[in-house]
């Protein structure tokens, strides 16, 4: 039952395939650090791979038949693309869903004060984080800030050479006995996520001198008064570029992996599958790591909206006939799960467990101990996906997150399931999950790239 390890099934072309592909993940990773950062990068290439705005569509009451492909967006948050097959969409899409939102510390609407000669901004953490991994890191500044008049400013401080970063500070350990002894959940508490944002006052003032000195460097150099972060989305996250790890660049370490690694090799799966007979759809959804909620996450009405809206381009659509191709859908909730971890064994189930360089993951379940909150798919659907694979030649392993009573986590997968449609966890390993920097390996993420193209063209 032990799975092939992948990187020993590649010839020299194929490792150059490998090698390839990972080129192009890094840029996107650069590129797409915030969901709306994300979703610019998506349209983009959707756009340069022949897809039009459904928006369009709509207002020009054209009609859509097989062969187009359209995409829509919502909010700059998620974006959902289909690609018309020449089956009825009342039979039913192939459809692979990921999100673009990642653990994160967001700025608060009031988040500017000075305290001991430094200006700080105050942060809430987005996201289930180990608070102490966050501090003592190079930080950047990535959003929007967007003034009354609807004028949207965009943000990003951090990335350049040339640009300044930021940091949470942390006690020095000669003084830190007292900390040490904590808890690690208690080691840094959420409202001491600060960020240090300035240290230089302003001369002849005495009251919040180096808060007026920020104050007035961003309004000269953005246009920003201190009301306008009220309008604002800032996300504060770590400052720096994805790169290969390890001395044989066999893996990827890089911010936002969970889940912009299944985002992405959805993405090229979804451009790369040209002419298809049944209807092939990439999800790219926003707020999973806070429960999917919100205009923009998958609990939302967009997705259905979307579908109703191609189906009434194609007149096709009823209620009914919506139902029916929800109901008659094939998913792959395109998620990561925790890679096996020798140094923290003890939490993981080895014969369950996924590893590095074995494929992409499927996971029949997900939820929490007694299976609570999981989408839990069936047997039948998992032969099929079997059947298909092993016929591709793809590399995949199946796995659980962790020990039964450890832990657990959840994914979109059971509220695309209340559709009635077959659904179940799919994506890649990681190692460090939710942690500032996370470790993928070259292999899984070009396997399950190959793992999501088949499934959209056999299905």
């Amino acid at each position: 039952m032990e799975r092939k390890n992948a990187w020993k099934t590649y010839n020299k072309k194929q490792l150059g395939e490998v090698d390839n592909f990972s080129k192009g993940y890094l840029k996107f990773l650069d590129k797409g650090k915030t969901e709306r950062e994300c979703a610019k990068v998506i349209v983009k290439m959707a756009k340069e791979a022949g897809y039009v705005d459904l928006a369009d569509v709509i207002m020009n009451k054209n009609k859509l038949k097989a062969g187009d492909k359209v995409y829509s967006v919502c909010m700059d948050k998620t974006v959902a693309l289909f690609n018309i097959g020449t089956q009825k969409l009342e039979d039913g899409m192939n459809i692979l869903g990921a999100h673009i939102d990642s653990p994160r510390m967001d700025v608060k609407q009031n988040p500017l004060y000075e305290n001991g000669d430094f200006a700080y901004l105050d942060t809430h953490y987005y996201g289930g984080i180990k608070k102490y991994q966050w501090v003592t890191l190079p930080l950047a500044l990535h959003g929007v800030v967007v003034k009354k008049d609807g004028t949207v400013i965009d943000i990003n401080i951090g990335e350049d050479d040339k640009d300044p970063v930021f940091c949470v500070t942390d006690l020095l350990i000669h003084l830190a006995g007292e900390q040490m002894e904590k808890k690690a959940v208690k080691v840094i508490e959420g409202e001491n996520l600060d960020v240090l944002f300035g240290s230089q006052p302003v001369k002849d003032k005495d009251k919040e001198a180096v808060k007026e000195n920020v104050l007035a460097l961003l309004k000269d150099k953005y246009d920003i008064d201190e009301e306008d972060f009220i309008s604002a989305e800032i996300e504060v996250v770590p400052a720096g570029k994805a790169r290969y790890a390890g001395i044989d660049k066999s893996m990827i370490m890089a911010y936002g992996q969970d889940d912009r690694v299944c985002a992405y090799t959805s993405l090229m799966a979804m451009l790369d599958v040209d002419e298809v007979s049944r209807t092939t759809c990439c999800l790219l959804t926003d707020k999973e790591e806070i429960g999917s909620v919100g205009a923009t996450g998958m609990q939302s009405k967009f997705f259905e909206n979307c579908v109703a809206e191609v189906m009434n381009a194609m007149g096709e659509f009823s209620e009914l006939f919506l139902r029916r191709c929800l109901a008659s859908s094939s998913m792959l909730s395109s998620d990561v799960n925790a890679a096996y971890d020798p140094l923290f064994a003890s939490a993981f189930e080895k014969n369950n467990a996924s590893y590095f360089g074995r494929g992409m993951v499927f996971s029949k379940f997900t939820g929490a101990r007694g299976k609570s909150g999981s989408n839990d798919a069936n047997a039948e659907y998992i032969a099929r996906i079997r059947n298909m694979m092993d016929e591709a030649k793809i590399c995949y392993q199946t796995a659980e997150l962790g020990k039964v009573d450890v832990g657990g986590g959840g994914t979109i997968a059971y509220i695309l399931s209340l559709y009635g449609m077959e659904v179940i966890d799919c994506g890649v390993a990681v190692l460090n999950m939710h942690a500032p920097w996370e470790i993928t390996s070259k292999a899984d993420v070009y396997e399950t790239y190959k793992g999501y193209k088949v499934f959209l063209e056999k299905a």
